[in-house]
């Protein structure tokens, strides 16, 4: 008999008892193992769980500012892509008559809308509980610029909760780092503009594909974000940065860009899984956004 079961049930399982009563103790012996299993389980989940929302899939915690905004920024790429590239996949999973439901994004760039950790404390902050309940009661847009501002939230805190054995200037850095970039909400909401201008005279410099042969001779043009209450200036509308559609991230001349010919919008190659080789072959590209257009009638 194994160890842990109490020595009351041995002794009565090893006394002659009626059939009834042997019966009765075989169903609390499988009761006990099948608790003793799926408590086993449950805590394999949660380790699971852990990990993966830690995003520790066989390194460590990230510790220098470098590696920590890495981490950022593909969490971050993991939640713009859930709430617009593949939101209606995000959306359908969001049912309101689920329980408390969460937006995770992982160190590895996938998204996943989960239950939240049961561990208490947890071991990473935890992002907003329950963004399901609220879908069918508010208007899609608003709905999803509330999910994206809890985002933004629950970022920054997994960064800073990693930047704990950072000094003083070190944090100042990676908080510098994270502000460059654009945040969730200002991408989902619309707020982040890109220059037209600077498009167009890219555009011309590239070919019919708009490929993202940029001069790095250009001027570094300032950045250009309008804040949730604050509207743009009419004198700086064309000195805006030009930023991926996918990932909000800032151009940069050792990547692949190409430019949509509808929406005149750029994007990461790797983003739109966009080759220089494949782009050289299409005559007019579109976008995922707009490839799902409905044409005019």
């Amino acid at each position: 008999m194994s160890p842990f079961y109490p020595a009351s049930l041995v002794s009565s399982c090893t006394t002659r008892r009626s059939a009834p009563d042997r019966i009765a103790i075989s169903h609390l012996l499988l009761l006990l193992f099948l608790g003793l299993a799926g408590d086993q389980t449950r805590r394999r989940r949660e380790m699971d769980a852990s990990y993966r929302r830690a995003g520790a899939g066989g390194g460590s915690a990230p510790r220098s500012v470098e590696d920590i905004f890495k981490d950022y920024r593909a969490r971050r790429s993991a939640i713009l892509r859930a709430l617009t590239h593949e939101v209606e996949d995000f959306y359908a999973q969001c049912d309101p008559e689920k329980e408390n439901l969460c937006l995770y994004g992982y160190a590895n760039e996938a998204w996943e809308v989960a239950l939240p950790a049961e561990e208490v404390p947890t071991e990473l902050p935890e992002p907003a509980l329950g963004i399901n309940f609220a879908r069918d009661g508010m208007n899609r847009r608003d709905w999803l610029a509330l999910v994206a501002v809890h985002s933004d939230s629950w970022l920054v805190s997994v960064a800073f909760y990693y930047a704990a054995r950072l000094n003083r200037n070190e944090r100042k850095r990676l908080f510098g780092m994270i502000n460059d970039l654009p945040t969730v909400f200002e991408v989902v909401s619309g707020g982040v503009k890109q220059s037209r201008e600077r498009d167009r005279s890219i555009s011309d410099n590239s070919g019919r594909n708009k490929l993202s042969v940029k001069q790095t001779s250009e001027p570094h043009i300032e950045n250009n974000v309008r804040e949730p209450d604050e509207g743009y200036d009419e004198d700086d509308g064309d000195h805006s940065e030009t930023l991926c559609g996918t990932c909000g991230g800032i151009y940069s001349a050792d990547e692949f860009w190409i430019g949509c010919d509808m929406c005149e919008k750029w994007y990461h190659g790797k983003c739109v899984k966009i080759t220089p080789a494949k782009a050289e072959s299409i005559k007019q590209y579109k976008c995922p956004s707009c490839s799902k257009r409905p044409r005019p009638m």
